[in-house]
């Protein structure tokens, strides 16, 4: 999402999200408020409220110059996906866009990007470790599997190696020198590709704000929070996050079919979602020419039913999972 005060800033796939989850009424929770797209969008298609949650200060504080005007119609909250049931129940709708903001890549000084150098940072809430704290004081193995896990980069092990030998000659604190040793272990990008670093940059980002443990934490979360009826959207931009709003819905919709035909009958519990459609909704043609970067972009509505919110383990959704550390 880009951060501008001055002109109104259109979320990727907010017109098939609002057409999705129509009519639009009662009390929300926008997770992801970033630049306040989607609460002004839900607003102004018939939202009573938006509790406008994210987990870092700079959103909100952004926010003060246009959120005046609406009033007690915007909630503005401090938090994170996993206590989305602390800051509202009986919800008549939850949305979540993942991933990083614009408004994050484009300040060297949060450390997000490898195209503009700054201090090595990467956190959405701007307290805890930082990613130089991850790259200067991880094992190399440690390193390895998350640059591998999260980032899904083959040459992970390459990356690790480097990094840790860089390491003991002087500390990595800037984006520009993480970019430069990472590019410098891996062949040269083809036109067309993306730059070398990126797997490496979206993999700590990742592990330093615990990205996809507050998404999976963040659904059931949701569950809790929603009343029957009540609808959650979700957007999601790579394939992991998706495979895991997937299988979380499918499952709680009890959608999960029976892998042998022959096998006795399992009992189900009551589903506590129904799906909009199986398929995920991408964007039109008209909103890839707007904006490219939502050509990755999956979007998966389901509605609440009146079952109790229950809980789902991590590995049935595919949530990728760090190894344990060894004694």
């Amino acid at each position: 999402m880009a951060a501008t005060n001055s002109s109104p800033h259109i979320p990727v796939l907010l017109r098939p999200l609002l057409a999705a989850v129509a009519p639009v009424q009662g009390r929300w929770l926008d997770g992801t408020f970033g630049a306040g797209g989607y609460t002004r969008g839900l607003i102004e298609a018939g939202a009573d409220s938006v509790i406008a949650v994210d987990r870092d200060p700079m959103a909100h504080e952004m926010a003060k110059p246009w959120a005046g005007p609406y009033g007690d119609k915007i909630i503005m909250q401090h938090g994170v996906f996993s206590k989305m049931d602390e800051y509202g129940q009986e919800l008549d709708g939850i949305v979540l866009d993942l991933g990083v903001s614009s408004m994050q890549l484009d300040l060297a000084e949060r450390g997000f990007s490898f195209m503009r150098d700054g201090p090595l940072d990467m956190r959405m809430s701007q307290d805890g470790p930082s990613a130089a704290d991850l790259v200067n004081e991880a094992s190399e193995e440690e390193l390895a599997n998350i640059i591998f896990l999260y980032g899904e980069e083959r040459a992970s092990r390459r990356i690790a190696s480097l990094l840790v030998r860089a390491r003991e000659e002087a500390p990595i604190v800037r984006t520009a020198e993480l970019s430069r040793l990472v590019e410098s272990c891996l062949p040269r990008a083809k036109p067309g590709q993306s730059h070398p670093a990126t797997r490496t940059f979206q993999a700590l980002r990742i592990a330093v704000n615990n990205e996809y443990g507050e998404l999976w934490e963040g659904l059931m979360a949701a569950e809790r929070a929603l009343k029957p009826g009540g609808k959650l959207a979700v957007v999601t931009f790579h394939s992991v996050e998706d495979r895991m709003v997937k299988r979380f819905l499918t499952a709680r919709a009890g959608a999960g079919g029976n892998a042998n035909r022959f096998a006795p009958q399992v009992e189900m519990d009551a589903p506590q979602f129904t799906l909009k459609s199986r398929k995920a909704i991408g964007p039109d043609s008209q909103e890839l020419e707007e904006n490219p970067r939502s050509r990755s972009a999956k979007l998966r509505v389901a509605t609440r039913t009146d079952a109790a919110a229950g809980s789902i383990d991590a590995k049935a959704i595919g949530m990728p999972m760090m190894r344990e550390k060894k004694q």
